[in-house]
């Protein structure tokens, strides 16, 4: 090996590169909450909808449900008031739910 060949450092543990870098420890802030806001809200949704439904990170914009198709998207929209009070039910902080069709 050469010496004057600069040295690589060891990679860091993926949970240690997220919390030392401060925009990526927000996000994974961000998608932590996310996380447990879809748990907490797959009681409001029947069995053979919650796999058709993914979450994003909640953001300045609030927190947004991902529908697989249209048909989807059309029932979280009936169930939004239901959904947005199990939110705060859940002691969640009131953020904007919108609703989109993910894109393919």
């Amino acid at each position: 090996m050469n010496k004057n060949a600069a040295s690589v450092p060891d990679a860091l543990p993926i949970s240690q590169a997220l919390n030392a870098s401060a925009s990526l420890s927000l996000l994974r802030r961000r998608l932590e909450d996310s996380r447990r806001r879809h748990a907490a809200v797959l009681p409001c949704l029947t069995a053979s909808l919650a796999p058709h439904v993914t979450a994003s990170p909640v953001d300045e914009g609030g927190w947004t449900l991902i529908a697989a198709n249209a048909s989807v998207a059309a029932k979280l929209r009936q169930l939004q008031p239901r959904i947005e009070q199990r939110l705060l039910d859940c002691g969640f902080a009131a953020v904007p739910l919108k609703i989109k069709v993910r894109s393919t």
